[in-house]
């Protein structure tokens, strides 16, 4: 669809990304931990703002990107941000000190989101951001839902799997999990989700009062 390519190459290009995030952009390619994209960034940034988050946790440090996009939503928020790769982490912190965040401001925990997750506080977050292992990317959300407070936010970008989840001959492990997360939770009576396709998509999650509706 020609318009809907215009569409898509325009919102690209009006993304204005941060200096200290394009740099941290940039070193994340160089170590292959493919960060979001700045389109996703954009409406990260904007979800921390408009919900005006304190606390927020992030599965999958990367290079972090996805994490000073949340800050700059959130100026005021504390940031735990978990990964198992060390190196990862390590590049993360430069990234956070040459964007300015203050250290008290970032939290940065070396381990698998599956041994940490389960020792965190529920109802305890304002947001909960997955980008880590999408294979586990079901188990991550339900820990999502437990840890944010009612009315928070579960973001899962990627979860187009660069179209694969729209091609029902697709049926490896990744995809399979990315389109059971989708139709789980739009047909879940237990939270509300929006699905963005700008970019590479990102799921936007937040659980139900139980005097909604």
């Amino acid at each position: 669809m020609p318009g809907h390519d215009a569409s898509d190459r325009f919102a690209h290009e009006a993304i204005i990304e941060p200096d200290p995030i394009a740099r941290a952009r940039t070193h994340a390619l160089e170590i292959g931990a493919d960060p979001i994209s700045a389109r996703v960034g954009a409406q990260v940034a904007v979800l921390a703002a408009a919900s005006r988050a304190l606390n927020i946790v992030e599965i999958g440090t990367g290079a972090g990107v996805s994490g000073l996009w949340l800050l700059h939503g959130a100026p005021r928020a504390v940031l735990t941000t978990i990964d198992k790769e060390p190196e990862h982490l390590a590049i993360a912190r430069r990234a956070f000190a040459d964007a300015r965040i203050p250290p008290a401001r970032a939290r940065f925990i070396t381990g698998r989101a599956a041994d940490v997750l389960p020792r965190m506080n529920e109802a305890s977050y304002d947001i909960v951001f997955v980008d880590a292992d999408p294979e586990g990317v079901i188990e991550y959300v339900e820990h999502g839902l437990r840890l944010v407070r009612p009315g928070g936010l579960v973001l899962v970008p990627r979860v187009l799997a660069d179209g694969a989840v729209a091609d029902p001959v697709r049926r490896d492990r990744v995809t399979t999990a990315y389109r059971s997360l989708i139709q789980e939770t739009q047909g879940s009576p237990a939270v509300i989700g929006a699905l963005s396709i700008v970019g590479e998509g990102l799921l936007q999650l937040t659980t139900v009062d139980e005097d909604h509706g």
